[in-house]
């Protein structure tokens, strides 16, 4: 296989699986939440590559890929796809179209709080989300969580190096939908990490979730979570195991990116309150 083709299958992977994880916030909830104000970081916190801070080992020389037009992005990242995996669930997830453009726009949606429900219509995991009943109460079920084990067993297995140099042989296309999105001169890279810090600031909750029945939807009965915004309530109800997998490899991303260790959030475990 010619080599060029393998490094582009790799990068078109690498994006995907990041799209299937920001996919699957939508799906833990169906509340729209409200915008919550972005986070704004001093540029000089938000170095863009490991070799400009001391110490740190310098990258290879950035991936050279072919070409490719945005607008006709998602008929070469469906073919790649049926020759990179032989289970139908990767290829029905990508049957929408605008991929890369959706990615960009739910990147930036959960850098600035907000849910990215329409930028991830291609994604829905298998059963529903559950509550059961004990002593009158009713608790998030531990097995609504078991959905989302497929995102992060994927999402982790991937080499961070690898992937911090894939998304930097495809920014170009990640800019040019990063444009339109209405941000002319902003750099998406930030976005991105600005995104990461948003979910790495999500509680690892120990102990069963109160919620309560509202019209279409549950509302946390504790109001330090139910305060939390909604992209990281989503996040949040993919499950304490997932959760902790998911915030360990972005904060290994994020350190790849050359972000300070002491810049990014604590770990922070939360004990939630009932009535």
């Amino acid at each position: 296989m010619d080599e060029t083709q393998k490094v582009v299958r790799t990068a078109i992977l690498a994006v995907l699986v990041i799209l299937i994880g920001f996919g699957a916030y939508y799906f833990l909830i169906r509340t729209k939440g409200e915008k919550a104000p972005s986070i704004e970081r001093p540029a000089a916190q938000l170095p863009l590559a490991p070799s400009e801070k001391p110490g740190v080992e310098e990258e290879k020389a950035p991936l050279r890929l072919p070409p490719v037009d945005l607008n006709k992005s998602d008929d070469l990242l469906r073919q790649l796809v049926q020759e990179l995996s032989s289970d139908p669930r990767l290829a029905a997830w990508i049957k929408g179209e605008n991929l890369i453009r959706k990615f960009v726009a739910a990147v930036d949606a959960v850098a600035n709080g907000q849910s990215p429900r329409a930028q991830v219509d291609f994604f829905s995991p298998q059963g529903k989300f559950n509550v059961v009943k004990r002593g009158g109460k009713f608790l998030i079920d531990p097995q609504s969580h078991d959905r989302y084990n497929l995102v992060s067993d994927v999402f982790i297995s991937l080499n961070t190096k690898s992937c911090l140099r894939l998304f930097r042989g495809l920014k170009p296309l990640f800019q040019d939908a990063y444009k339109e999105l209405g941000y002319p001169t902003e750099d998406f890279q930030d976005t991105l990490i600005r995104a990461i810090d948003e979910l790495l600031r999500t509680p690892l909750v120990e102990g069963p979730i109160e919620v309560e029945k509202q019209v279409v939807s549950y509302k946390m009965v504790d109001e330090e979570l139910e305060s939390l915004n909604p992209a990281q309530k989503h996040f949040l109800r993919m499950g304490p195991e997932n959760l902790q997998v998911i915030q360990t490899k972005l904060r290994e991303i994020a350190l790849a990116f050359g972000i300070p260790k002491e810049q990014l959030p604590p770990s922070r475990t939360y004990f939630p309150k009932s009535h």
